[in-house]
């Protein structure tokens, strides 16, 4: 009887794997100690919660593929450093706010290798959040013409790990070179960033027809980045390609 009411009130504490966990008791359940009971009801209900929260966190980042760091490929056919991958898993250039520059060939495994790290940051428990910088740009061109410029790139400055993928697609307006600068501004020493994209950093000063702009754009974004520069004998996207079309014949 006295279950009852005490269920209505962790339901009502959002409580609830506890409060189904009274409700659905099992009887070997009940021979365990108060303190054990308690323990194991805690532990799922901090679980389901912390579960919950990283679906939200990866909802929310919108990444631009599905990619996991223990999913990365380090064969001999691509140049990419285990160590430092490593390394940059454990979150730690997030909580230093560093950033991370991704540059190589189309199918090198930029974008992939981006999301990875933007997959890990989220079950770590870090708000985390994906552009491709063509579509962000649109995404600020409207929130100009709707009067909400200010509060779209005040909430990018609150996301701790932004991802700002195909970066030097084409050269830059002046206009859409300020609001670069502007994002640069806001999250430097603020948060971190993964820029990626197939031209080398060191020729992005090109992509800004203002040197000034240029200059403090790559100030802000590059000195204080880990670089990594990927090399692939053959396209990512092909290799993945290639695997599930196997899995699909060994499944049939």
């Amino acid at each position: 009887m006295l279950n009852n009411p005490t269920i209505e009130k962790l339901m009502d504490l959002k409580l609830k794997v506890m409060a189904q966990m009274m409700k659905e008791t099992e009887h070997n359940f009940l021979e365990l100690s108060f303190e054990e009971r308690l323990g194991i009801m805690v532990e799922k209900e901090w679980l389901a919660k912390k579960n919950a929260r990283i679906k939200r966190l990866l909802r929310n980042a919108s990444l631009g593929l599905t990619a996991c760091i223990e999913d990365i490929d380090y064969s001999s056919q691509r140049t990419i450093d285990k160590q430092v991958i490593k390394t940059l898993s454990t979150c730690a250039f997030i909580e230093q706010k560093l950033n991370i520059i991704i540059s190589g060939k189309t199918g090198s495994g930029k974008s992939y290798l981006a999301c990875a790290f933007g997959n890990n940051a989220c079950r770590q428990g870090y708000t985390v959040k994906y552009f491709r910088i063509p579509g962000l740009l649109l995404e600020i061109e409207h929130a100009k013409s709707e009067n909400r410029y200010a509060k779209f790139m005040a909430g990018l400055q609150k996301v701790k790990l932004l991802i700002l993928d195909d970066i030097g697609l084409k050269s830059y307006s002046l206009e859409e070179s300020r609001d670069i600068l502007e994002i640069a501004e806001a999250r430097y020493n603020q948060g971190s960033t993964i820029l990626a994209g197939q031209i080398p950093h060191a020729k992005w000063y090109n992509l800004f027809p203002d040197p000034t702009i240029a200059d403090a754009i790559m100030d802000r974004f590059i000195h204080n980045s880990y670089i990594l520069v990927l090399d692939s004998k053959q396209s990512m996207r092909a290799v993945t390609a290639e695997k599930i079309i196997q899995d699909t014949k060994k499944g049939n």
